[in-house]
């Protein structure tokens, strides 16, 4: 189903976030659960064309011991209702019905055959009747066209409709399928999907708002952990496994990032106290980003991640401009809580108009509606709440971290030029058991 363009969706004066993407499945699932005739389960697409069949997570319950259908869906069900109470799932799903109505069509062998009938004749009409047969092929505007058999819809709806069917016999009679066919209801798997070489279920769903596909993922593992017995194993396709297999990269990436930047700084100021003074800011902006992440209900996606990339250099940057100011006070000969006061003073301004045009600038990015928008939502509102965090928290603490880091560091430096003091001036330390004056006059 395709959704009106945007324009016209919003050009009544209705609120969009009524009327997006997510909005309408939701009401979509809330309608198709009054429907008692059939399973209606209304799904997204695939966030990239080609790598599952629907949105959100492809989560496969797999019978290695090739036990009963019912068997199998029985564990599916006892999932499914566990699953449901677990506040990281939402919108989940199966299609697999070990118990499904269906028409049992017996053909009887022996009279097909006294009457000359051909029992592929038989199965061959069925087909074309209540299902679907392909009878040839064709070319035409230089693609392949298939010509399909298939009766219309009003004439293959009731299971009578198979006594207006009749099968040429080798003798050229038609025969009535009434006369070879007897039907039955039963009950019993419509569809017996296989994943990985087992048959198996497969269950959909997505991430409750808030909650992360890895904490999503996690707490479906944790639930079939606890219901599915020896023989029964469950397994990902689609979109979450490929975030299976990439899992902690994102983390690595931000580690590396932390690094490069404390190496660069490092090799600034030819410290190793002073880069982690900056650095400590950014834990600030990381909390300020999840705190406004998680206000908001959105998800901690890719595009929230990579705000926490850039989130690392916006807040060694307010961090700088503090600490460097405060190393060039330190130098013209102040005190080190002089220096720090003054640093925290005189840059107080330039850090909040750096970081208020910062945040005003992504604005945009926070606020946005039309396709895409759930992206920008994500990486906006994550660089906006770190910006804040930082600019804020960061005020107060990154100027005590500078004066703790920088009394350590005269410590280290004191320390180590009383025991260089204790050495001879040749550099050979005193003799044993004479005085350092008696040395001195050696």
């Amino acid at each position: 189903m395709t959704l009106k363009p945007f324009d016209e969706r919003y050009s009544s004066g209705k609120k969009a976030r009524a009327e997006n993407a997510r909005a309408v499945l939701m009401n979509l699932n809330r309608q198709a659960g009054g429907i008692q005739e059939g399973l209606v389960v209304p799904v997204a697409p695939p966030a990239i064309p080609g790598i599952g069949t629907t949105g959100g997570f492809e989560f496969w319950i797999q019978d290695t011991v090739a036990g009963e259908p019912a068997r199998l869906d029985e564990l599916t069900q006892q999932f499914l209702a566990k699953a449901r109470r677990r506040p990281e799932l939402t919108g989940l799903s199966t299609t697999f019905r070990a118990t499904a109505q269906q028409l049992s069509a017996d053909v009887n062998r022996e009279k097909a055959n006294l009457l000359g009938v051909s029992v592929k004749d038989v199965y061959s009409t069925i087909q074309a009747q209540f299902g679907s047969l392909t009878a040839s092929q064709y070319n035409e505007f230089s693609r392949v066209w298939w010509v399909v058999l298939q009766s219309e819809p009003k004439y293959r709806q009731d299971p009578s409709d198979l006594t207006r069917l009749y099968t040429r016999s080798n003798q050229g009679e038609m025969v009535p399928l009434s006369a070879l066919v007897t039907t039955r209801w039963v009950k019993g798997p419509d569809l017996l999907p296989h994943f990985n070489g087992f048959p198996a279920s497969k269950v959909n769903g997505n991430p409750a708002p808030g909650y992360s596909s890895g904490q999503a993922i996690a707490a479906m593992e944790e639930v079939a952990r606890e219901i599915l017995p020896q023989g029964y194993t469950f397994a990902w396709s689609g979109l979450a496994f490929e975030e299976k297999k990439s899992g902690g990269t994102s983390s690595l990436a931000f580690l590396f990032g932390l690094i490069i930047v404390f190496l660069v700084l490092a090799a600034q100021y030819e410290s190793w106290t002073l880069p982690g003074t900056v650095m400590m800011a950014v834990p600030f902006g990381v909390l300020g980003a999840l705190t406004a992440n998680w206000l908001r209900g959105l998800e901690n996606d890719v595009y929230f991640q990579i705000g926490l990339l850039v989130l690392i250099g916006l807040g060694a940057k307010n961090a700088i401009l503090r600490v460097s100011f405060a190393v060039e006070l330190r130098k013209q000969g102040k005190s080190i809580m002089e220096a720090t006061i003054e640093a925290g003073e005189q840059r107080l301004r330039p850090i909040i108009m750096t970081s208020l045009a910062f945040a005003l600038g992504v604005l945009p990015l926070a606020i946005a509606m039309g396709a895409g928008a759930n992206a920008r939502h994500s990486i906006g509102t994550g660089i906006i709440g770190g910006m804040i965090g930082e600019t804020t928290l960061a005020m107060l603490y990154v100027p005590l971290l500078f004066y703790l880091f920088d009394r350590l560091s005269e410590r280290g430096k004191a320390k180590k030029e009383k025991q260089s003091g204790e050495k001879t001036p040749d550099g050979g330390n005193t003799p044993e058991g004479a005085s350092p004056e008696k040395a001195e006059d050696t």
